[in-house]
């Protein structure tokens, strides 16, 4: 049908529905399942999708190395509900939050055997939507059947699968002048990508010529540290001395990436927060989360370069993750510079952990 919506605009209902608590229906060929997320699920659907099949849990296998779960399926961990769960036992499975307190949840019925792919395409859709990575399912007889009948969401895996692949198509929406601290011929550009997600932005700096390397700064969101101060990480003086620095030189681009907390969302960062006032590091409260320890995507950034017709950088960054991300998109990298700004008595520790496990050059 003309107006039947596509692909993307479906994995964007999806997103938008699990995050309100509504399932999705996933299949692919003969199998097909109802997903909701953990986090937004409520007593009353719960009871729902028991009286469709029988539930089962899907886990990151980071979430399950903590809960001591047993993992089958290499990243993910299938799970049987048993017949006394509540809602308070789901979310206990999926927030770390009282992990301390209530340290073992099992035993636990792991499941091994058939097809992981419903399980681990639900939580993708849960990490898109920047809810906690673990969701329910209840396998279904017909997907398409059950979905009209319930007026769900239904997505094909294989029809989904290339769109999920990829890098979101960016378009630019507008750009305006905005004279700034850093440099009176500041300008902004604001990017908006084809799935739904988040817009993103790019300040320039004074006419950059195209066909030079420019200076730029792949500079990902931190409501935390650039809007409030914190003093818990080192983004907010990085922006400034990004910024500065272009101001200087006269010539540069920020590109301003919508990937709070290394990607997992604010409301998940703030989790990440709490766990390390108990002790874990950013890496080991990222894991206990059931996230990586960077869930972000860097070709975003690449293909907004591309779109303003750079094709060289001089990469303002201590991360080499950047580096191989730029060069594996095309844009070449002709020099890293340094950026070894903000660090703070209550950020040493944090900083220490990026050199240490995530490779950082501090």
């Amino acid at each position: 049908m003309p107006l039947s919506p596509s692909i993307v605009e479906r994995l964007a209902r999806a997103r938008g529905d699990l995050r309100l608590g509504l399932p999705v229906v996933l299949k692919i060929n003969d199998r097909a399942a109802l997903a909701v997320a953990v986090e937004a699920l409520t007593p009353q659907r719960l009871a729902d999708l028991r009286q469709i099949g029988v539930p089962e849990l899907a886990l990151t296998a980071r979430r399950a190395a903590t809960l001591k779960a047993q993992v089958y399926d290499g990243d993910i961990a299938r799970l049987a509900l048993p017949t006394d769960a509540d809602l308070g036992w789901l979310r206990a499975m999926a927030d770390p939050a009282d992990d301390l307190r209530v340290p073992m949840k099992g035993p636990f019925l792991c499941l091994r055997g058939g097809e992981p792919d419903l399980h681990r395409a639900a939580l993708d859709l849960a990490k898109a939507a920047h809810l906690l990575p673990a969701a329910v399912l209840i396998p279904v007889t017909d997907g398409a059947e059950a979905a009209a009948l319930m007026n769900l969401t239904l997505i094909d895996l294989h029809e989904a699968a290339p769109e999920l692949a990829r890098a979101a198509t960016m378009h630019e929406v507008v750009s305006a002048r905005l004279p700034i601290i850093a440099s009176d011929a500041g300008r902004v550009h604001v990017f908006r990508p084809e799935d739904g997600g988040e817009e993103h932005y790019a300040i320039e700096i004074g006419q950059p010529p195209r066909d030079q390397p420019v200076l730029a700064r792949l500079h990902s969101a931190c409501f935390t540290g650039d809007v409030l101060g914190s003093l818990k990480c080192d983004c907010g003086p990085q922006l400034r001395a990004a910024l500065a620095q272009m101001g200087e030189e006269g010539a540069g681009v920020l590109l301003y990436l919508n990937q709070e907390g290394r990607g997992i969302g604010l409301a998940n960062k703030m989790r990440a927060y709490s766990l390390q006032d108990q002790g874990f590091d950013t890496v080991e409260a990222n894991h206990r989360l059931g996230f990586e320890d960077d869930e972000r995507d860097f070709r975003v950034g690449a293909s907004l370069l591309r779109r303003m017709g750079f094709g060289a950088v001089r990469l303002l960054t201590n991360n080499p993750r950047k580096i191989a991300m730029m060069e594996s998109q095309g844009i070449t990298v002709v020099e890293r510079v340094p950026l070894k700004v903000g660090e703070t008595p209550q950020n040493r520790a944090y900083l220490a952990t990026k050199a240490r496990k995530s490779g950082h050059l501090l």
